[in-house]
């Protein structure tokens, strides 16, 4: 009897326990607010859904670069009409970028696309200088053409800025297509959520090509409410290319995602180091004492991402709807319910 009175004791603390943590991990998702816990069950299909509207946006300018003597003494003040004729040489050359960009239009044979203004941004000149004579020009290098390719998207023109913000660091592309589909293309249907109801631990997902690869990640989000727009900060994890990533919560449960803002930069530092010149073999046993260079390099701060609102999103559209109608793209916005 002893021991049955144990076993009977020991049964109800386990079932006491397991009410108790069942409880604390599935709570009630009818609250209206967004939620903070991993989702309850899949949503793999939606997910992917979302995915298909989201693209790579892939950026090239194509510079024609002057080179110049040291004897020529060119400055920045000193540039005219007839400065280029004193180059002793011409080279080409190009930068490139990549980012993500999401469908959010997609009328007749024309296609409107979401990213970062950073993506495509070059600058128009580039100068650089002597080494030992900082104040006199080396080379000047000029933007001939720029190439905004989305990749998977039919149509050969490519894509140029219909509006744009710089400081917000926004950008609205359009692209036509060569001919109307026959189906329409994916465009992102979810509705617009409120960042400014973000709270400290809120669950979000991210949809973005870094390094060129369409992933989805997850992140938790930190310091909402960052300034009068709403941005914000999430801990997913940042890698080249996720600029223009969108980033959606979910208001009591899946599949009920809204989209609170766009992913746009990553905490880094530059690192300054003295590396020996190229092609040098190191023999770890062996000190060196060869020439050394300076080299700069970032490195990221993984975990760190800056989010852009959708608050400051639709402000942005407002602002600039009557470009977007004269250019013949009518948009449109769900907002959630708050």
């Amino acid at each position: 009897m002893k021991y049955i009175s144990i076993f009977f004791v020991t049964s109800l603390f386990f079932i006491s326990c397991s009410n108790r943590i069942h409880k604390i991990a599935y709570p009630t998702l009818s609250d209206g607010k967004y939620d903070s816990e991993f989702p309850y069950k899949n949503c793999s299909d939606e997910l992917e859904a979302i995915t298909e509207t989201v693209k790579l946006l892939n950026c090239t300018a194509f510079y024609e670069s002057f080179q110049f003597e040291l004897d020529s003494h060119i400055t920045p003040s000193s540039i005219d009409a007839n400065t280029m004729d004193k180059a002793v040489g011409k080279v080409f050359f190009e930068n490139s970028k990549s980012g993500t960009a999401t469908m959010i239009y997609h009328e007749a044979d024309k296609v409107a696309l979401l990213s970062c203004a950073h993506v495509i941004s070059f600058a128009d000149t580039i100068f650089s200088y002597f080494p030992d004579q900082p104040g006199f020009i080396q080379s000047i290098a000029i933007k001939r053409r720029q190439m905004n390719t989305v990749v998977e998207m039919p149509g050969r023109e490519e894509a140029v800025p219909l509006i744009i913000d710089e400081k917000l660091d926004v950008v609205v592309l359009g692209k036509k297509l060569d001919r109307i589909p026959e189906q329409a293309l994916p465009v992102f249907r979810y509705p617009f959520g409120y960042a400014r109801s973000l709270e400290w631990g809120t669950f979000v997902y991210v949809v973005g090509y870094p390094k060129g690869y369409r992933m989805i990640t997850r992140g938790i989000v930190s310091s909402p409410n960052r300034d009068r727009d709403g941005s914000f900060m999430v801990d997913a994890l940042f890698n080249r290319g996720f600029s223009g990533g969108i980033i959606l919560a979910v208001r009591d449960g899946v599949p009920n995602f809204e989209l609170v803002g766009m992913a746009k930069a990553v905490a880094a530092e530059t690192e300054t180091n003295l590396v020996p010149e190229a092609g040098t073999v190191l023999d770890p046993t062996i000190p060196y004492e060869g020439p050394a260079f300076v080299q700069s390099n970032r490195v990221i701060n993984y975990g760190i991402t800056y989010a852009i609102s959708t608050d400051a999103l639709l402000d942005f559209f407002q602002k600039n709807r009557s470009t977007l109608e004269n250019a013949g793209y009518f948009l449109t916005f769900d907002r959630a319910e708050n």
